[in-house]
């Protein structure tokens, strides 16, 4: 059954391959959302799902300098060993049977005779068979996903990532904001590494940008809350994870806006809470500084996380939304 549903897909939906840096994003997004709804119809694993792991395995690969940098229109990655089988002699095998024998996780995706790492819907329906095992609900996906990476945070980004395509129905959400509105009045200046005092010497992991009390704060990519409430330092504050598995986070708000709650899915230019000058003390703390937002921005690379300098990404951000 699954030989004929691939020969099906060969013949009415023709997939080209090839290097993605040679096409336009436009070309490269329909193309993988092509490869996406193949690997559904083959796998029966919903097109988000994979198009989730895909983008995770995309993002860690650009900051990890132990795994090859993506070249192709697939993000996701099985190193030699798992792919082949842990005994098998060949680590470059690419027969299915002999994989299937040695335990490897190879599979074949179209129907060719082979399961080769580097074609992009074997990687796909691969990626697809470590799901399919355990069901396609969110539970049962949650299980897999754990038993394959073995990282609670690896398994609610991969799960994000999900969310965000499964409501907005597709793959293409660059879009960017700064997360003070251009109408506003607001300054900053790179005060990355600047120390802080308050609750013992640290360094500044952010930018501050200085606006009126109530202006409004938005979120600067689509992304999932993963984080909302009071901190004793960053005082009201929300936490939000994009697809490219990079944390945003706001802190010393007046407020939130309405509704929102962890768990949420927002777009860029979302209205997520307000300007304030929370923070430094027990819930409800304000006023101990001047108004302003507080903006960081934390790297994942499915390890560990890390602080990033967010000043550069702030300036382009702003220069696109005036020009």
């Amino acid at each position: 059954m699954k030989k004929f549903l691939i020969l099906i897909l060969l013949i009415f939906i023709p997939f080209r391959s090839g290097d993605a840096k040679e096409i336009s994003p436009e070309e490269m997004y329909k193309q993988r959302m092509d490869l996406y709804k193949k690997t559904e119809v083959v796998s029966g694993v919903p097109w988000y799902f994979i198009a989730a792991i895909d983008q995770y395995e995309r993002s860690i690969r650009h900051v990890r300098k132990d795994l090859p940098k993506p070249d192709g229109l697939t993000g996701f990655y099985m190193d030699a060993t798992h792919w082949s089988g842990p005994l098998n002699p060949d680590k470059g095998d690419h027969n299915p049977l002999t994989i299937d024998f040695f335990s490897g996780k190879g599979r074949d995706g179209n129907g060719d005779g082979k399961a080769s790492r580097t074609d992009d819907e074997d990687l796909l329906y691969t990626a697809a068979s470590l799901i399919s095992l355990y069901g396609v609900n969110d539970t049962s996906v949650r299980i897999a996903l754990w038993n394959y990476y073995k990282r609670d945070k690896t398994v609610s980004a991969i799960m994000a990532n999900a969310k965000i395509y499964r409501t907005f129905n597709r793959i293409n959400l660059d879009e960017k904001a700064f997360p003070i509105p251009k109408e506003y009045n607001y300054t900053y200046h790179n005060t990355w590494g600047d120390r802080r005092g308050w609750g013992g010497r640290r360094m500044h992991e952010g930018t501050d940008i200085f606006a009126s009390y109530g202006t409004p704060v938005r979120a600067v990519r689509h992304g999932v809350v993963e984080l909302k409430g009071w901190n004793k330092y960053g005082g009201w504050r929300v936490g939000i994870r994009d697809l490219h598995n990079t944390y945003h986070y706001y802190a010393h708000l007046n407020g939130f806006a309405k509704d929102l709650k962890i768990g949420d899915v927002v777009k860029a230019g979302q209205v997520i809470g307000s300007v304030g000058s929370s923070g430094y003390g027990p819930p409800g703390t304000s006023g101990k500084f001047p108004p302003h937002l507080h903006f960081g921005m934390y790297k994942d690379n499915g390890i560990n996380e890390w602080a990033f300098d967010p000043y550069p990404h702030l300036k382009a951000w702003e220069r696109a939304e005036k020009t």
